[in-house]
């Protein structure tokens, strides 16, 4: 074996290492993240009680919403704190917040036990939740690619948009358990707190992993020449082409991940149970099976990035998810829609997402100059995945209440998809050979 191979394999073996603690506590972001949304149902009558089921689901998405809308706060700080001293220090302090509130929501008493204190305690873990996950998400992409090397960045990196339906997997594996081996009584009572008490034992196994992460590279030769940003918020806003670049991952690439992956895997959930009226528990069946086959699907789509391009293959799932979101949910509440027909919908769902997310971990890094990367990608990051995306479930339902219609609120994500689709084509220059510490 000669010196290069050698090296080659520790170099390999450095980034898988690197790659396997921070997806595994990104992992965990969204594991306790989507915990919440996807117990939504049951929060209503236990810390929303009211006479109509569908008051207290919409108190429940807004509680949801409430964690998405102070995303971009936590971005604006936590990213220009790694652009000033370092993309890991925030690792540890984020998954620290979102570990500790997720384990205390499973210890929260119910509006019966102390009335309208469980919602404001509710209310105030969210927003905690919401604080360390704009820190984590996008982060953690800059994290990545800046280890990544400069070949096969978009195969590479992909592996952490595995983690948000990992989460989901996990999280809806455990609830069809219990679900399974509870009564609904028992489940009611206690059982919905399990999968917030197991985020204990997976925020220590996180936080171990991340202990032993190292700075990365990238950021290790701006400190070597003192070229770190004192002031990243301003001096991104200040630079005409940074400003340009952040509203494209915006509009396009963060706006357009974010609506599809909450229509798909968290929306279609809701959808099925509220208005298809199937049982919760094929809901969540449907659900393993979509989430399993975008797995591959989203690494894939990053491999792909990297033969074609970054912005051909997101512009395609753009154009697709803008044209077909909406003859989709149609099939899924039609008289003759079979499981199969319900899976296969499903599963074409999860091809166009991961058209968008399989190549976006590299671009968040790509588009933007070392020393303000984590500030310049984190904050529109989060303000699309928080504002835009994140209260998706929430504003489709109440567009859906306001206009009697199960699909009326659909346009919602219709127009964004459309719009990035188009801003997009026109603007969103092509990354995938740029060097990143440039």
């Amino acid at each position: 074996m000669t010196a290069t191979e050698s090296d080659s394999q520790a170099s390999s073996h450095s980034y898988r290492k690197v790659a396997i603690a921070a997806c595994f506590g990104t992992f965990l972001e969204w594991y306790d993240f989507l915990t919440f949304a996807t117990l939504a149902v049951v929060f209503g009558p236990l810390f929303f009680p009211s006479s109509d089921p569908s008051t207290a689901l919409l108190a429940s998405l807004a509680t949801f919403g409430v964690g998405m809308v102070v995303r971009p706060l936590g971005a604006a700080i936590f990213g220009s704190i790694g652009d000033r001293i370092g993309r890991r220090p925030i690792f540890m302090i984020t998954i620290t917040l979102m570990g500790i509130a997720t384990v205390c929501v499973g210890f929260l008493p119910t509006y019966a036990q102390v009335g309208i204190w469980a919602p404001i305690f509710l209310v105030s873990l969210r927003l905690l939740q919401g604080l360390s996950a704009g820190g984590e998400i996008g982060g953690s992409a800059v994290y990545l690619t800046e280890h990544a090397g400069e070949s096969n960045r978009g195969f590479k990196t992909s592996f952490l948009q595995l983690m948000g339906p990992l989460g989901i997997l996990v999280s809806t594996l455990q609830i069809a358990l219990l679900q399974t081996y509870l009564t609904p009584e028992e489940f009611l009572s206690w059982g919905w707190r399990v999968p917030f008490w197991v985020s204990l034992i997976l925020l220590l196994v996180a936080f171990k992993a991340r202990m032993a992460l190292e700075e990365t590279p990238i950021y290790l030769q701006l400190s070597k020449t003192e070229s770190q940003s004192k002031s990243p918020l301003r001096d991104n806003l200040k630079d005409p082409e940074t400003r340009k670049r952040m509203f494209l991952l915006f509009f396009c690439i963060s706006a357009g991940g974010a609506v599809l992956f909450f229509c798909v895997q968290v929306y279609t959930s809701i959808f099925l149970k509220t208005t298809v009226k199937l049982s919760p528990q094929l809901v969540d069946q449907l659900s393993v099976y979509a989430t399993v086959a975008l797995l591959p699907l989203t690494v894939f789509a990053g491999w792909l990035s990297d033969k074609l391009g970054r912005k051909p293959v997101v512009v395609t799932g753009l154009i697709l998810g803008a044209t077909l979101i909406l003859p989709a949910f149609h099939l899924l509440q039609s008289n003759s829609a079979s499981t199969l027909l319900i899976i296969l919908v499903l599963i074409g769902l999860s091809a166009i997402l991961a058209l968008v997310v399989g190549p976006q971990t590299a671009l968040l890094a790509e588009l933007f100059p070392a020393k303000t990367r984590n500030s310049a990608a984190t904050l529109p990051h989060n303000l699309a995945a928080g504002w835009i995306g994140g209260l998706l479930p929430l504003i489709v339902t109440w567009l859906n209440q306001h206009w009697g219609s199960n699909f009326a609120g659909l346009w919602y994500p219709t127009i964004f998809l459309a719009g990035g689709a188009i801003v997009a084509t026109l603007y969103l220059p092509e990354t995938r050979k740029i060097n990143l510490a440039s």
